[in-house]
């Protein structure tokens, strides 16, 4: 067993609890440590004097002791070791509480760098229990300390030793799957020094350096993956739709398609009956377009083509919501052509489990819409012959690959409603062609769009209130379930991990807390709150309760981005709004605006950051997703277009966790570029020297590595 392989127990001073702390964040072995990268760094290579000092402030001070550590008790069991210290600027207090050993730790005349909050009584200066470096200018001290995601008991130091204690253990054996000439020619750092400086960065330079690496190696492995896939599409046939006679399925549409929706569905009904005979090339499409442009219909036409050619089809969904929504919407409407349809989530129970499983084995069931369960083993289709994935940014490689390998002669179609940027879509949708919805509907109202600060707040609640009484209905979005658990010090000067500074962020709005606010304020608005942690089951009831009217007031995560189509809800306000990229907000904004009423949706943000401002005030001034995309890329990088939900926050995304938080935006671009180029060298990446790199991709599809040949 290779080291990186050893569990995370194996490391000195992890019992049991320290271990199901790791557990929670998904850390189970040494490899995986290695791999949990930080949020951001303390920078606390920011030397003050006492006189420039802020009060409460985290700083650090180079100061000269002046006076022995004198030990004092004080009352009960409390007692503390005091001394004196001083700059060129003036002299402050030391104090060490309930920590008797620091009394043997400093001595006159030594020189320390002090890292703490300096507190003022009495016109007099303290700093208490301040972190103390030995400074020597010949041996400088660290700038930068890791500050990472926590589950209780765990902290910061905690996470640093047993990095540092990991590090030691799997450095010698860690296996540098880049290409030694890709590596090279972007000039990338190797493996053991990105993962030593991303924990422990040397200073800025090498911090950059570390974290241009880890994220380079995502998305060139994401790049590779899907142009394998694409090879493997291009050599594979499915099923040729040779009908194309959409005219009853159009009789069921109860409105005349756009310009851009009837291209797209020219171009599904070109793809699905090319070729000749029996077969036709797989068709592998995307349909990217702002929501409400009408992506369903365009997949729906997909379906009816399918099913009228006599073959199955499913349409998965990342949520039971969506699912849930779309079975309400083309149930009835294949019902009326002849068709028979049903839903697989999760919380289906086990008889109609059966009953569905058996028709889609027998063929007496045509078209199937669910979540991930229908992907699970023992799912057979008598004749499958198109898969339809909703909001593909909630897959993505790995559930594309699973597809594939369930429905080898099925055709794909994925929908997505975050306009991705051209060279990002190169790398995440490389195995795809893309059609782009750029039009809306006539008559789907634009939804005004307002950039306020907390003191507003007044104002705003007078409006959620004008709102309801006018029979509205509100979204409040904050950024987290709950805060991001760290233990960074509050105020601290931060840095990303692209040596970034972070201004102080204003404190983070949590859904669970703040619906208790707002119920307080809204007593009679029925207010809820609903994020991806509840049960499925939960969440289905409070979305029905909302669409429904009853709840007048949903708090929510991002969660409610996804699909959810309620036309009474006419205002969306997002607190946190800097918390958020563009194209996220965009979708967010997308909730409403759906029926007859004037909607509006509200960014709520104190963040002092200029550039956050600009890219705020930005989606006052434009409803168009792609120009969002775009200037969201060129301002803040790709990080806000890989991670999950809070990625950019917690650094967790499904294969990125660096090029999360990755704010350069020609990263991309140049992974693209060398996947393309390696595969023009190795179609298949059989070479020998390639091992570890089909190693590294195997898990990035999450399939075997034999699908790749």
């Amino acid at each position: 067993m290779a080291n990186t392989d050893l569990p995370i127990a194996t490391l000195k001073g992890i019992g049991k609890v320290k271990e199901a702390a790791f557990e929670k964040l998904g850390i189970r072995t040494l490899g995986d440590l290695l791999y949990h990268f930080p949020t951001r760094y303390e920078n606390r290579g920011v030397v003050t004097t006492l006189a420039e000092g802020q009060i409460g402030t985290p700083q650090s001070y180079i100061l000269t002791i002046a006076t022995e550590p004198k030990f004092a008790r004080l009352r009960g069991s409390l007692n503390v070791v005091k001394f004196r210290a001083f700059d060129d600027s003036g002299s402050v207090e030391i104090a060490y509480f309930n920590q008797p050993y620091m009394r043997e730790k400093f001595h006159v005349g030594e020189v320390y760098r002090f890292y703490g909050k300096l507190t003022e009584k009495l016109g007099r200066f303290s700093l208490g229990s301040p972190i103390a470096e030995k400074y020597d200018e010949g041996a400088p001290l660290p700038e930068l300390y890791a500050v990472y995601r926590l589950a209780s008991p765990l902290n910061k130091n905690i996470l640093r030793e047993c990095t540092k204690q990991a590090l030691a253990l799997c450095k010698s054996e860690l296996c540098d799957a880049l290409p030694g000439a890709v590596r090279e020619r972007y000039s990338l750092a190797t493996l053991t020094y990105a993962l030593e400086n991303i924990h422990n960065p040397e200073d800025l330079t090498a911090l950059d350096r570390a974290a241009r690496r880890l994220a380079f190696d995502e998305l060139f492995e994401t790049a590779l993956a899907v142009r394998l896939m694409r090879q493997k599409q291009t050599r594979a046939y499915a099923a040729r739709m040779a009908d194309t006679d959409l005219s009853a399925f159009l009789s069921t549409v109860p409105f005349a398609l756009t310009g851009a929706q009837s291209r797209a569905v020219g171009d599904i009904v070109r793809d699905m009956s090319a070729g000749e005979g029996d077969d036709a090339p797989r068709m592998s499409r995307i349909l990217v377009g702002d929501v409400g442009c009408g992506k369903t219909v365009c997949a729906a036409a997909a379906i009816y083509l399918t099913l009228h050619n006599g073959m199955q089809a499913l349409l998965m969904a990342p949520t039971e919501i969506l699912a849930s929504q779309h079975y309400a919407d083309l149930a009835p409407q294949f019902a009326s052509l002849g068709y028979n349809v049903a839903k697989l989530t999760g919380s289906t129970t086990a008889a109609e489990k059966r009953r569905i499983k058996a028709g889609l084995a027998d063929g007496s069931l045509h078209l199937v819409i669910g979540t991930h369960a229908l992907i699970e083993e023992d799912i057979v289709f008598a004749d499958l012959g198109l898969a339809v994935c909703d909001e593909q940014h909630r897959f993505g490689i790995a559930q594309r690959a699973a597809l594939l390998e369930k429905s080898p002669r099925a055709h794909m179609l994925v929908m997505t409603a975050t306009p991705i940027p051209r060279t990002l879509s190169l790398v995440l949708y490389g195995d795809l062609q893309i059609s782009r919805i750029d039009e809306m509907p006539p008559g789907r109202q634009k939804v005004g769009t307002f950039f306020v600060n907390e003191n507003y707040r007044a104002r705003l609640n007078g409006f959620i209130q004008k709102q309801i009484d006018e029979g509205g209905q509100v979204y409040v979005v904050c950024p987290a379930v709950e805060p991001v658990e760290d233990d960074a010090d509050e105020g601290a000067p931060t840095v990303s991990a692209f040596g970034e500074t972070l201004s102080n962020q204003p404190p983070l709005k949590s859904a669970v807390a703040f619906s208790e606010e707002l119920a307080a304020h809204f007593p009679d608005a029925n207010v809820a709150y609903i994020h991806g942690k509840l049960r499925p089951a939960e969440k289905n009831d409070i979305m029905s309760r909302f669409v429904a009217g009853a709840i007048k007031i949903l708090v929510s995560t991002t969660v409610i981005e996804v699909g959810i189509n309620v036309p009474n809800a006419s205002l969306m306000i997002v607190e946190n709004a800097e918390r958020f990229g563009l194209s996220q907000l965009h979708q967010l904004r997308g909730r409403v605006g759906r029926g007859t009423r004037q909607s509006y949706c509200i960014l709520v943000s104190d963040t002092e950051g200029e550039t956050a401002k600009q890219r705020l005030k930005l989606m006052t001034k434009t409803n168009d997703g792609f120009v969002i995309a775009e200037e969201d890329l060129r301002m803040r990088g790709p990080g806000d277009f890989l991670g999950t939900e809070g990625a950019r926050q917690s650094g967790e995304g499904a294969n990125f966790r660096m090029a999360a938080l990755c704010s350069d935006p020609t990263l991309p671009e140049a992974a693209g570029e060398a996947a393309e180029e390696l595969l023009t060298e190795d179609p298949t990446l059989s070479a020998p020297a390639f091992a570890a790199l089909r190693a590294r991709l195997a898990r990035v599809m999450d399939t075997s590595e034999t699908t790749m040949n």
